[in-house]
């Protein structure tokens, strides 16, 4: 059987109390779509893949997956893997499709959405999110992750450099992640960069 264009999905949520009953969604899904829920599971294994795809079902995050399964043939399943997106070691920190940074080292990590970091306080020229962009000028990629749909990046950091990231936390507004960030170790920025651009 060829790849389709579109598969029909029962959605529904994994998220819900036993005691709950959850509506059920059809909907027309993109099969590239699809496969980044499939990937998230199974990764880049054209064998997982069929078997995913012959069983019908799916969770990914918290949600279940639902459709009539068919049996693809070993090149049909090598075709779909072939449609996801594949690591690029090539690829440069692009700041506009940045979705979350993490101060982390071997023993803490503090996740810094970007939401979280970059609006500016009252009368502040910058951003946290730009402190922590200004600190990120000699990145190195990681790999591309199926769950996030997004490239990950780490950034090494001197302790000259973790400091002035401390002192920058007078420009976020949350009081708890400024404490987390001054009280915390970490070593270098774990990147999450979309590869389109985020919008503000």
């Amino acid at each position: 059987m060829a790849l389709p264009q579109q598969v029909r999905v029962k959605l529904s949520s994994e998220a819900a109390e036993y005691v709950a009953l959850t509506p059920v969604v059809v909907q027309e899904l993109p099969f590239t779509e699809l496969m980044q829920h499939v990937a998230t599971a199974a990764g880049a294994d054209p064998a997982r893949v069929r078997e995913i795809l012959k069983r019908g079902t799916l969770v990914s995050g918290a949600s279940r997956f639902r459709w009539e399964g068919w049996v693809c043939e070993e090149a049909d399943a090598e075709a779909a893997v072939a449609l996801l997106p594949k690591p690029d070691p090539g690829r440069r920190l692009d700041p506009a499709c940045c979705l979350k940074a993490t101060l982390a080292s071997a023993t803490s990590r503090i996740d810094i959405p970007r939401e979280a970091a970059l609006p500016r306080r009252f009368l502040r020229r910058r951003s946290f999110w730009q402190s922590l962009l200004a600190a990120s000028s000699d990145t190195r990629y990681l790999t591309y992750s199926y769950r996030d749909r997004a490239d990950h990046y780490r950034v090494e950091l001197s302790a000259e450099a973790c400091e002035q990231l401390r002192k920058d936390t007078a420009l976020l507004k949350f009081d708890g992640l400024k404490q987390q960030i001054r009280m915390r170790e970490f070593d270098h920025i774990h990147w999450v960069v979309a590869r389109d651009p985020v919008e503000r």
